[in-house]
């Protein structure tokens, strides 16, 4: 039902920033959460931040004061904006929507992956 397509990973030094973005198939608005995810090689994958349709954010004790989910409805697009980087944040990086139907029944969808690497 929801396809979620992310983008913006890459190379960068520890200290660096990246925006990474996931667009999603429907509006957002219609999506009870979303949230990233991360999975470092060898490591389970973790929650990183989530926000809700009515904009409630959350985050990790790791990378609280340096990322930031946000949201855009008229794109049917949501943000990860990463700063101050350091190498533990290399992993792959997942979008997730999670929507419950009108008859209680919980759906969950997850994006490809974008890769982030921090190392000097």
């Amino acid at each position: 039902q929801v396809q979620l397509v992310e983008s913006g990973g890459g190379l960068v030094q520890p200290g660096g920033s990246l925006r990474l973005s996931c667009v999603a198939s429907v509006a957002i608005t219609t999506i009870n959460s979303l949230a990233w995810y991360r999975q470092a090689p060898g490591k389970e994958r973790e929650l990183v931040a989530t926000i809700t349709s009515g904009s409630t954010t959350n985050y990790a004790d790791s990378v609280k004061g340096r990322f930031t989910i946000s949201g855009d409805n008229a794109k049917n697009t949501v943000y990860l904006q990463m700063n101050s980087l350091k190498p533990e944040d290399t992993a792959v990086y997942y979008c997730n929507s999670h929507l419950i139907s009108r008859w209680g029944r919980p759906y969950d969808y997850w994006g490809q992956g974008t890769q982030v690497t921090v190392s000097s």
